[in-house]
């Protein structure tokens, strides 16, 4: 067994930015030297013509319009230089240059009001995010919760996976589970089903009570017609229960990934369904009584529920991520501490990319871990 050392990766270096930042100057003295240096055959226009070209997608607005007006600035000194303003060449190069700068000024503008608008974009997504799916509160019913969502999709918000805490006269009660598909059909259900379960988790005695009624809502949620879509249409779920007592954690799973138990000792117990299930919203397909598997949950244990962006995230040879084998034998202080590694893990195993969204809920109860050695294992490396 091995603990976590919460060590950090390498910070990211800025010299590239720096060189991109300074490349339209290094440009404008590039050809300055070419001018000065060259016979008066060889032109050094082109130089002075890209300065506002790399500078617009970089520079403020007003950056650019200095790097412009330094290049044309910068031919005309050197036509007065070399006497030859009044030639026809030299004025069709500064007015070349002049009008590259002029089109570089509005390649700036139009960037600018695009980056604003992302800016804006993104402000709502996550505003939306924080109203569907808010972060849970750190402590819930004497318990430690940490969650993440990682979208695989650069600046995407939310998508169609989802996780809630709630504690209630039962104990507390958790929720993670993957929508099919993508886009606001998704998000729709998402918020249909985490309304739904806010409402019921503190109703309904029984798990098996909360995935029936999670069922109805969806289904009438659903407007869509019967056929191939509406089939289609379901989510997979993993419904959770720490008693008051905390002493085990019960679970009904409509076709999820499995939740880990974690216990103090480093060891991994899969909570695997001793009975299969249909995922929610496909109760028009078949329907049985919902079975609740449970597993001991003592001090110092953490329950991990994910979604299949963890379980389904392959390396370059196409190989699952495996989290049993890859976290197997380690304890971590917390459970913030374990979804930070678990994230950074996955990152690595894929090699820095994920092919879906991934949601992790961890739950821990608070003990004191036993003794672990002085061996590290540095997961998030």
């Amino acid at each position: 067994m091995a603990q976590y050392d919460g060590g950090e990766g390498p910070r990211p270096r800025s010299g590239g930015r720096v060189l991109v930042l300074l490349l339209p100057w290094l440009t404008i003295i590039a050809g300055l030297v070419f001018d000065l240096f060259t016979p008066e055959t060889y032109r050094a226009s082109p130089f002075f013509a890209a300065a506002p070209l790399l500078a617009a997608p970089f520079y403020t607005w007003r950056g650019t319009l200095v790097t412009t007006a330094a290049g044309v600035l910068t031919v005309l000194g050197l036509n007065v230089y070399n006497g030859t303003l009044g030639q026809v060449p030299p004025a069709t190069e500064v007015f070349t240059v002049l009008t590259v700068s002029i089109v570089a000024l509005y390649i700036n503008r139009v960037l600018r009001r695009s980056g604003e608008r992302l800016a804006s974009a993104r402000v709502i997504a996550e505003a939306a995010q924080r109203a569907v799916l808010p972060e849970p509160a750190e402590r819930i019913g004497g318990l430690n919760v940490a969650a993440r969502y990682e979208a695989a999709q650069a600046d995407a918000f939310i998508g169609g996976d989802l996780y809630a805490v709630q504690n209630t006269a039962f104990g507390v009660r958790l929720i993670v589970g993957d929508v099919r598909g993508k886009g606001l059909d998704a998000v729709e259900a998402v918020a249909v089903l985490l309304g739904a379960f806010r409402e019921v988790a503190d109703e309904e005695p029984s798990l098996e009570g909360i995935a029936q009624r999670l069922e109805r809502a969806l289904a009438r949620g659903d407007s869509r017609p019967h056929g191939l879509d509406r089939v289609e249409g379901f989510t997979t779920a993993v419904l959770a229960e720490i008693p008051r007592d905390g002493s085990r954690v019960r679970v009904v799973n409509r076709g999820h990934p499995p939740p880990i138990v974690m216990y103090a000792d480093g060891a991994l117990y899969m909570l695997e369904p001793s009975q299969n299930a249909l995922p929610l919203g496909m109760g028009d397909l078949a329907h049985w009584p919902d079975h609740v598997d449970e597993a001991p949950f003592p001090a110092g244990a953490t329950l991990l529920l994910y979604t299949d962006g963890l379980s389904e995230a392959r390396d370059r040879h196409g190989t699952f991520y495996d989290p049993r084998a890859r976290l197997g034998g380690l304890v971590f202080p917390g459970p913030d501490e374990l979804l930070d590694a678990v994230v950074a893990d996955v990152r690595r195993h894929t090699g820095g990319g994920l092919a879906d969204d991934m949601a992790l809920l961890a739950v821990a109860r608070p003990g004191v871990h036993q003794p672990v050695g002085n061996r590290s294992v540095p997961v998030a490396s």
